[in-house]
């Protein structure tokens, strides 16, 4: 089984980047030059301030200690969770006292021969031992357990989140606290990757507030799960901002977002590592569904967590609808839906979803792109469009993948281009040297073609969409007629 949390790249300025360079200078250089320990005390003043009005930011984007556990041990660290005891508030206070009366216990020793020559020597090696300790200790238990263990109980968070507490409680901070905030949590995916990817192991998916923002003390303001939503609705704003981002924000497509209670029918392998999984709907019975929406099916619940999957066909009677899953190697989701999903069990569904890949019915000229399993949405839309729809005069759907042997719904689409005037079915294999047709990528394909006038919609893997946006744009298509959902 793969583990639930995951290694993913961190956004990284560069303070966060090569800030560790200052935690060896002072930890190791310090045992040779101890008033370079005295460099701590501005440290310490600065995450103290920084906190009032900005929670523990600091943590996350200028400590010289999360910098050493995220650049460098990172690669080296287990990423198990965090044990219960490590991220205890109780252990953290006990911690938080003990630290703190044996700092001030030999600040206050060696203040006996303040006015002496080894007076600034003494004080500094007080922090050089100190931030030795943590560089040890935190270190392993950044490789044996998760990158961040010692941050769950680290003294200097514990003074933040005790000045980020009174910066709240007058009221100071609230223009400058920026927190974990989503455009409206109905569009969240429930994926549960931004907890995940938490180096704190959070979970923001499930504590977003009315404001649509999550707000928890602990939280390091390192932006990892903004960039890693695969929803992309994540950032760091004020509360301020938050509300006009809700305001701002377009709710079509999942205003009818539901919870469904529903049974899988039917299991069909229709390739090697995918699966074509059938659901009937018991509670409600009923759900209207627009082609190129939708489902979060869920795979757990503790904690509570969903997948998302494009519907590749509907019951026109609104009385179910079928996905199909590819195994992904390592797939923490993928794993659980391929080995402990069976005909007949009982799946909560959460649906419709999703307005990105919904056709406008006054377009004359139409451009699907696909890849991989990002083929799936454009089963319904295909039939769709195709059916009794007199505005739209072209068609072309443009099909890529690795090896040819990835091809799905092939005999459908090739059907469908011998049936239909309309459509164009053209597919392209990227490396596979059997193939017999074009090689290469759907840009390829694209810089062949004519796209003025044209609306583009587009479904397949991230580094798929970033550079075919790229060549759409080039060829003059315009930004609002380009639609795309990574699959």
């Amino acid at each position: 089984m793969s583990s639930f949390y995951m290694k993913t790249n961190k956004v990284f300025t560069p303070i966060r980047k090569y800030a560790w360079i200052f935690t060896l200078t002072v930890a190791i250089g310090g045992l040779w030059y101890p008033k370079l320990g005295l460099l701590v005390i501005p440290v310490i003043l600065s995450l103290t301030l920084l906190s009032f009005f900005k929670g523990r930011y600091w943590c996350g984007n200028f400590c010289p200690h999360g910098s050493l556990f995220d650049s460098l041990l990172n690669p080296l660290s287990r990423n198990q969770r965090i044990p219960k005891f490590f991220r205890s508030r109780i252990f953290a206070g006990f911690f938080f006292l003990f630290f703190t009366a044996n700092l001030i216990r030999k600040i206050i020793k060696v203040a006996g021969i303040f006015g002496t020559m080894q007076f600034w020597d003494k004080l500094g090696f007080i922090f050089v031992a100190s931030y030795l300790m943590v560089t040890v200790v935190g270190g392993l238990l950044s490789i044996i357990i998760s990158q961040r263990t010692w941050c769950q109980f680290c003294p200097m968070g514990m003074m933040q989140m005790l000045s980020y507490k009174l910066g709240k409680q007058i009221g100071f901070n609230k223009k400058t606290d920026q927190k974990v905030t989503a455009s409206r949590k109905e569009m969240c995916h429930s994926c549960g990757k931004c907890s995940r990817v938490c180096p704190m192991q959070l979970t923001p998916y499930l504590g977003f507030s009315d404001q649509n923002q999550f707000d928890s003390e602990k939280c390091i303001r390192c932006s990892t799960c903004v960039a890693n939503c695969p929803a992309g609705i994540l950032s760091l704003n004020t509360e301020k901002k938050a509300q006009e981002i809700k305001i701002q924000t377009n709710l079509d497509g999942y205003e009818n977002r539901q919870k469904i209670k529903a049974r899988i029918i039917k299991i069909i392998e229709t390739k090697d590592d995918v699966r074509e999984i059938s659901f009937q709907f018991l509670n409600p019975e009923k759900v209207n569904y627009k082609a190129g929406q939708f489902i979060l099916v869920k795979i757990q619940e503790d904690p509570v967590m969903f997948r998302a999957y494009s519907i590749s066909s509907y019951n026109e009677d609104g009385t179910g609808l079928q996905v199909s899953v590819k195994k992904a190697p390592k797939g923490y989701g993928t794993e659980i839906i391929f080995n402990q999903f069976h005909e007949g069990d009982l799946v909560d569904l959460e649906g419709p979803m999703g307005a990105e890949l919904i056709i406008d019915k006054k377009a004359e000229k139409i451009v699907m792109i696909a890849g991989g399993i990002g083929i799936t949405p454009f089963v319904p839309m295909v039939q769709e469009i195709l059916k009794d729809n007199e505005i739209v005069k072209d068609v072309k759907l443009i099909y890529g993948v690795n090896q040819e042997k990835e091809f799905l719904y092939d005999d459908f689409f090739t059907d469908m281009n011998l049936d239909s005037s309309k459509f164009e079915y053209r597919k392209i294999v990227a490396s596979d040297e059997n193939w017999k047709g074009q090689k290469g990528f759907v840009t390829d394909v694209l810089k062949e073609m004519h796209l003025e006038g044209y609306k583009v919609y587009m479904c397949g893997p991230k580094p798929m969409i970033k550079p075919t946006v790229k060549q759409l744009k080039d060829q003059g298509v315009a930004e609002d007629s380009i639609f795309y959902e990574s699959a």
